[in-house]
């Protein structure tokens, strides 16, 4: 997984490009989790991300408790239907906040 990250406006936004695997995970929770110390803002570009696994919701609800826990949001911006139907199935679209 290819994992850009930009700043603007205060807000972190992070293009992800591949697979949220077990491969992969650590590396996104490596950069997302810090993030919060430095926004209260973070976004997720779902675009190209083509596969999430257990590792990849475990590394995403990670994510949301770290948000909350600073007092900050993360959000998933373009989700493809596919993967919005994993959310779905694993109930994580009432977890976390999908636009």
């Amino acid at each position: 997984m290819i994992i850009n990250k930009t700043e603007e406006n205060g807000i972190i936004t992070f293009v992800l490009d591949g697979k949220l695997d077990t491969h992969t995970a650590p590396s996104l929770q490596d950069v997302l989790v810090p993030s919060f110390d430095e926004a209260k803002q973070v976004e997720l570009d779902f675009t190209k991300v083509s596969y999430v696994s257990s590792s990849g919701l475990r590394v995403l609800l990670v994510g949301k408790k770290a948000a909350q826990s600073k007092q900050a949001s993360m959000t998933l911006r373009y989700v493809s239907k596919e993967i919005r139907q994993i959310f779905e199935m694993t109930g994580f679209d009432n977890i976390l906040t999908i636009v």
